[in-house]
């Protein structure tokens, strides 16, 4: 087990390394840079000062050179420093990256608590009334954009009953370590969370129940109900137990969903996270906030695929056999 986790771990390196080369590039080539987007609200600038400041930024060197100082400063835990915020990438992300875990990991926990049940009866009572009402949930769930499914939660339950705030992550009345700023915390969570975790479950559901469905017909199944075990603890101790794998494996996409998906509920809701400083690095051009940030993201998603293999590994030893 411990040499598995080693060798994927030992895979990460290069695709690591793959991916910061490729985020620099696209980084470099936007137009602009960190310089015409930190004084293009001053049009006094003249070109001679901008060709200056690029040249102390070290902007005029070649892209490999740049590149390696790069990476070498962000191994060492320097991103840079955000020349439209005026501080450190690293302390801007720090006071955003609690929000965003909170608002990922309570999606993720919502949206299996909510996805698994409605697996698990949709593939054991198939073709049902039940089975039909998940499945119609589900399409409502593919095919609605998420922006629109937020927007339209927020209206509702926020602006038109007034159950939940509109926007932020606290109260800003609120003292922090105190039992209201904990209180003010969970109900700003309410309405971003739901609106991520109710679409984020299709996928989820829909491959529990298939899985379920076909596990049903396979003969292992039929043998043991042909020695009389009881029909629940075949679907405890057999069909479940098999059918739960493709769960495991699809953390990693969830993990991708739910990065993605945390731009736009952000945005809309005003949250303070990752996703809304994304949309607006972008907006003003603050190039080493975004590379920061897609760098982060895709390490996140590799991350998150490395641990689809090791549960896999741990349910299914097969898998650790070269």
């Amino acid at each position: 087990m411990l040499t598995f986790i080693m060798r994927r771990m030992a895979i990460m390196i290069p695709q690591l390394l793959l991916l910061s080369l490729i985020i620099f590039v696209l980084a470099k080539a936007m137009p602009g840079d960190a310089v015409s987007g930190a004084i293009q609200g001053n049009p006094d600038v003249s070109a001679e000062q901008l060709e200056e400041i690029r040249g102390k930024m070290g902007l005029n060197d070649p892209w490999y050179t740049q590149y390696s100082r790069w990476l070498g400063d962000f191994v060492q835990g320097d991103m840079g420093m955000s020349y439209v915020h005026q501080q450190p990438v690293t302390t801007l992300l720090a006071g955003r990256l609690g929000n965003t875990f909170l608002l990922s990991l309570a999606t993720l926990i919502v949206s299996y608590l909510i996805a698994i049940p409605l697996g698990i009866i949709a593939g054991r009572w198939h073709q049902s009334w039940a089975d039909k009402l998940i499945v119609g949930y589900n399409y409502f769930s593919i095919a609605t954009p998420l922006f629109v499914f937020a927007l339209l939660v927020l209206f509702v339950f926020g602006f038109y009953f007034n159950w939940f705030p509109l926007g932020g992550s606290v109260d800003i009345q609120a003292e922090g370590g105190s039992w209201e700023y904990v209180v003010s915390k969970a109900h700003h969570l309410v309405l971003p969370t739901l609106s991520g975790a109710l679409l984020a479950t299709a996928g989820t559901i829909q491959y529990l129940r298939n899985d379920i469905i076909e596990t049903k017909l396979k003969d292992f199944v039929k043998t043991a109900r042909a020695k009389g075990i009881p029909e629940r603890r075949v679907y405890t101790d057999h069909i479940l137990r098999n059918s739960l794998l493709p769960i495991a494996a699809f953390l990693g996409y969830e993990i991708t969903l739910l990065i993605s998906g945390s731009i736009f509920i952000e945005s809309i809701y005003s949250y303070p996270g990752l996703g809304q400083l994304f949309v607006q690095s972008i907006s003003t051009r603050d190039f080493t906030v975004v590379s920061a940030l897609v760098m982060i993201s895709g390490a996140a998603v590799i991350v998150g695929t490395m641990l689809s293999d090791i549960i896999l590994s741990i349910v299914d030893p097969r898998i650790r056999i070269e």
